[in-house]
């Protein structure tokens, strides 16, 4: 092979191997860090809507914070396996109580402090399913979750005489994300992945190419050299 045929073939397989590197490395990272699903109720909005498409980070229970929107997984409640969307408003230890205030200014409290909700479409359906109020402790290892759209979501308030409408950290599969700046590198990485994989085989192909050239146009054997 010429000395220009097997530079291409080395930068051939130099670049296929650094997309493929690429590629297949942030495939591998976005389907186990992450996962996509579409808002089917009204339980979340104005937050979310139907039909929004959400993406979620795929954490531990245990790392979730009071204000993040999660996905879980409750079949026992729900009677599907599906995600359910709602929002922390109590992790272990948290005292969750409902309501000080009326109408507009109707405002949960944790720990004694009212909590600023700007989210919700109407807090004063905070209290919901014809209760007056509610008092909630929530054990360690469970989280205390409702949704923004207070009158119109079957979340914590609806199973209270179970350990208080808490779940279990178990029950999460993953944290909302808000900020796509992570899944977007990691798409971006994919693409270019490919596409150093098509210069790669347009490499290999040119290679191929100058090699068949240079043969070509190789001189024949001089006429001493065949037997007779």
């Amino acid at each position: 092979m010429s000395g220009k045929g097997r530079g291409l073939g080395i930068a051939a397989v130099a670049v296929g191997l650094v997309g493929l590197l690429l590629g297949l490395g942030g495939f591998a990272y976005a389907r186990h860090t992450f996962g996509g699903s579409v808002v089917s109720s009204e339980s979340m909005t104005p937050t979310y809507g139907p039909g929004d498409r959400i993406v979620y980070e795929r954490v531990d229970g245990s790392d979730v914070r009071r204000g993040d929107v999660v996905v879980f997984s409750a079949p026992d409640r729900y009677g599907f396996g599906g995600l359910v969307m709602g929002r922390v408003i109590g992790v272990g230890g948290d005292h969750v109580t409902c309501c000080t205030g009326a109408g507009a200014d109707t405002r949960v409290s944790v720990n004694g402090e009212p909590l600023q909700e700007p989210y919700l479409k109407n807090p004063e359906a905070s209290r919901g399913f014809g209760m007056a109020s509610y008092d909630v402790r929530v054990p360690e290892g469970r989280l205390f979750l409702l949704g923004d759209h207070r009158a119109n979501s079957r979340d914590a308030r609806a199973f209270l005489d179970d350990r208080g409408g808490t779940l279990p950290e178990s029950a999460i599969r993953g944290r909302v994300l808000e900020d796509y700046t992570v899944p977007g590198v990691v798409g971006t990485a994919m693409i270019l992945g490919g596409l150093l994989v098509l210069v790669g085989v347009g490499l290999g192909i040119a290679a191929v190419v100058v090699r068949q050239r240079a043969r070509a146009m190789m001189p024949p054997p001089p006429p001493w050299a065949v037997r007779v």
